[in-house]
C-alpha cells in the first residue's frame, strides 16, 4: 500500500503588512501587531489577545510572571465586559505556540522578559524560515515536471 498524503498542513502562518506605525496609541500598535502575525483578523471584535499582550507587556516592565487568574483579573479591570477564563487560556496557548509567551510552573510571561522585536527573530527562525524552505522543496519538485 502506498503512502497516504494528507492535505492537512503541519503549521499555518499568516502575515500581513501595514503602513509604518505613526502616532498610534498602545492599543492600536498591539492590535496591528496581532493582526500582522495572524493572531487576530482585521475587524475582529474579539480582541482579548490584545489585552493579554498588554497585561504581559506591563508585567514585563516589573519582571513579574502572572498566573492565568491574575491575567484575567487585570483584563477585567481594564475592560467593561467580562472575558471567559477558557478564552484567556486558549489565547495564551496561541501566544506560546509562536514563542512570544512562555509558561513556567503555571505562570506566564513574555518569553524570558525579552523585547518583542528580539522574539520576532525566533518566530522567523523557527516558524517562517522552515515553512518557506518546505515550500521551496515543493517548488523544486514542480521544476522537475
Amino acid at each position: 500500500m502506498g503512502k497516504v498524503f494528507s492535505d492537512k498542513p503541519i503549521a499555518e502562518i499568516t502575515l500581513r503588512k501595514f503602513e509604518r506605525p505613526f502616532n498610534e496609541n498602545k492599543d492600536e500598535l498591539i492590535r496591528k501587531f496581532c493582526i500582522s502575525l495572524g493572531l487576530l483578523q482585521p475587524g475582529d471584535s474579539r480582541d482579548v489577545i490584545v489585552d493579554i499582550l498588554k497585561v504581559l507587556l506591563d508585567a514585563r516592565k516589573e519582571k513579574k510572571m502572572l498566573s492565568s487568574k491574575e491575567i484575567e483579573q487585570r483584563i477585567k479591570s481594564m475592560r467593561e465586559r467580562g472575558v471567559a477564563s477558557s478564552n484567556i487560556r486558549r489565547q495564551l496557548l496561541r501566544l506560546q505556540r509562536i514563542n512570544l509567551v512562555e509558561r513556567v510552573k503555571d505562570m506566564y510571561r513574555i518569553k524570558e522578559f525579552l523585547q518583542i522585536s528580539e522574539l520576532l527573530d525566533d518566530i522567523y527562525k523557527f516558524l517562517i524560515q522552515p515553512t518557506f524552505e518546505r515550500i521551496k522543496e515543493y517548488a523544486k519538485e514542480i521544476d522537475k515536471l
